[in-house]
């Protein structure tokens, strides 16, 4: 239940945008940048990792927002997604994303967590300074976004045929079509 009036027709960050939409624009931006734009990582990767950082939060509506989307974009699907966010370390990916989603998880505890010797495997996993770096403002970003959600309470809506239509808007038209604010 939203800690403010919020439309609760439009379930998690959805109504707090509608709320406030004047830093909805840039924030739907700022998604759609990191999680959208050109990338060596795959936007099913990308999706991934805010997956894992929404476990990691707890933050129940990214969680299954963003693990639908993940689910969605990559070979393995729900089961995949489910893996990762059980236990990133026995999840059936790449060196290469083990490693990110380690950085992910340190960022997600504290940036100070983060090391040379995380970054160093990282490297040695084949990820390149653009992934690490993307990956470290991918989390602290979806760190701040699942504290917007969870601070103000966001509706979170049990169907999971909301998570299936939120996809298809995401998937084929992106986040600010998915904010409302595509013009």
């Amino acid at each position: 239940m939203p800690h403010i009036d919020v439309d609760t027709e439009r379930p998690g960050i959805g109504g707090l945008l509608a709320f406030r939409p004047g830093p909805a624009r840039p924030l739907l931006e700022l998604a759609e940048t990191l999680l959208r734009g050109p990338n060596s990582l795959s936007e099913g990767e990308r999706e991934l990792i805010v997956a894992h950082v929404s476990t990691l939060n707890d933050c129940t509506w990214s969680k299954r927002a963003h693990g639908a989307f993940a689910a969605a974009l990559l070979d393995g699907g729900e089961e995949l997604v489910a893996s990762v966010c059980r236990d990133p370390r026995t999840a059936p990916v790449s060196a290469k994303m083990h490693a990110l989603l380690d950085l992910a998880g340190a960022v997600t505890r504290s940036g100070k967590e983060v090391d040379s010797e995380l970054v160093a495997e990282a490297r040695r996993q084949g990820a390149t300074d653009e992934e690490i770096h993307d990956t470290v403002l991918i989390t602290a970003s979806f760190c701040m976004f699942n504290r917007y959600v969870s601070g103000l309470g966001a509706a979170v809506p049990e169907d999971k045929s909301v998570y299936d239509e939120l996809v298809e808007i995401r998937v084929k038209r992106g986040y600010l079509v998915l904010g409302g604010v595509e013009a």
